[in-house]
């Protein structure tokens, strides 16, 4: 790929594309970024200051909306890569999912690829992708033959009913492989992380990885938390992995980003041994009647079917193919949590 080309990034104020924005700057790319607004500095002004501090490399950015079919034409034109990055990632504080998640994610996904097939420049697309997409609940792993997922699973668990977000996730990938299948000129690569968890460039980045450390710190899970394993990775990983997945001449296919599945208190105990006193971090493991009983409680997101098929179970992903076919070097992930953590308490998230 000729690096002398702009790059064009969509969802340019999100917490990954900020890194990846920094890396290609950092390597004196031109970025073209999307926003939905470009007048709002809440989400915008981060974007400059990490222009302004990069040694080279241009940033220049562009309105965008998911949901309008024609609004990534003049962003792409030029571009030989194209970092769709750009999807919703809520699982609670909704009425609707399929107008929340679903339509956003898949919609989105098919105008960005739509416009792809309109500008002949591009030869290649990196996706962010999920590894909700490549499953749905942890009991799923006992329908395969393996003892982890890797790339050749897909998820078959999920619906607009139950756990929406891992659904609206599985269906946008599959209409990018679609799209892909039914032409030959352009590549695609996706990459699919588990949570993210790492410093965020923006103070005003908002996920639900973020959300789950921060109410660790926060006390809102005190005293104890679900016995539950969940796969993470740090975002300066995945940031590498998607500009890996632009520039490698090799690369295609998927791509299970991931660096451990460490269960909640684990998670907390890390946090703890850096972090002794001040902060009311979990202390134990809760039955899980418990959890089914009273989680919905705390979170609208933990229904009695999502304890029944998450909590207790075992969870493995099979990362190889990212450090073979991307060259990945996973950071430690008590690395990961605590500069996370420190950079929430830098941003005032955390008292």
């Amino acid at each position: 790929m000729d690096k002398t080309k702009p790059i064009l990034v969509t969802g340019a104020s999100g917490y990954i594309a900020n890194w990846i924005i920094k890396l290609l700057l950092d390597q004196g790319c031109t970025v073209y970024g999307t926003v939905r607004d470009p007048d709002k500095a809440k989400s915008v002004q981060p974007l400059r200051d990490i222009a302004a501090q990069a040694p080279a490399g241009t940033l220049k950015l562009f309105k965008a909306d998911l949901l309008d079919p024609a609004s990534f034409d003049e962003a792409m034109a030029g571009c030989e890569v194209v970092m769709h990055t750009a999807s919703p990632f809520v699982v609670r504080g909704f009425k609707d999912a399929n107008e929340a998640l679903i339509r956003p994610a898949v919609e989105g996904t098919r105008h960005v690829l739509e416009a792809v097939n309109r500008t002949i420049s591009v030869k290649r697309v990196v996706l962010t992708s999920s590894v909700a997409a490549v499953f749905g609940d942890n009991a799923d792993l006992k329908d395969i033959a393996r003892d982890r997922f890797d790339e050749t699973d897909w998820n078959k668990s999920s619906s607009e009913h139950h756990q929406p977000y891992s659904y609206s996730k599985f269906l946008a990938e599959k209409e990018a492989w679609n799209i892909y299948n039914a032409q030959d000129r352009w590549h695609l690569v996706t990459i699919n992380p588990s949570m993210v968890g790492g410093p965020a460039l923006n103070k005003t980045s908002r996920s639900t990885s973020i959300d789950t450390l921060r109410s660790m710190g926060t006390g809102k899970l005190w005293p104890g938390v679900p016995k539950m394993r969940l796969g993470w990775v740090d975002v300066r990983d995945v940031a590498q992995a998607h500009v890996e997945a632009a520039f490698r001449s090799d690369a295609q296919g998927r791509h299970i980003v991931s660096n451990g599945e460490p269960t909640m208190l684990e998670i907390a105990n890390i946090l703890k041994k850096h972090y002794p006193k001040g902060y009311r971090f979990p202390v134990m493991e809760l039955p899980k009647f418990v959890v089914k009983w009273f989680g919905s409680v705390l979170d609208s997101s933990v229904t009695p079917r999502f304890v029944e098929q998450n909590v207790g179970h075992p969870l493995k992903f099979d990362n190889s193919r990212s450090q073979t076919r991307l060259g990945l070097s996973y950071r430690p992930l008590e690395q990961t949590f605590v500069e996370h953590f420190q950079q929430m308490l830098k941003d005032g998230l955390i008292k």
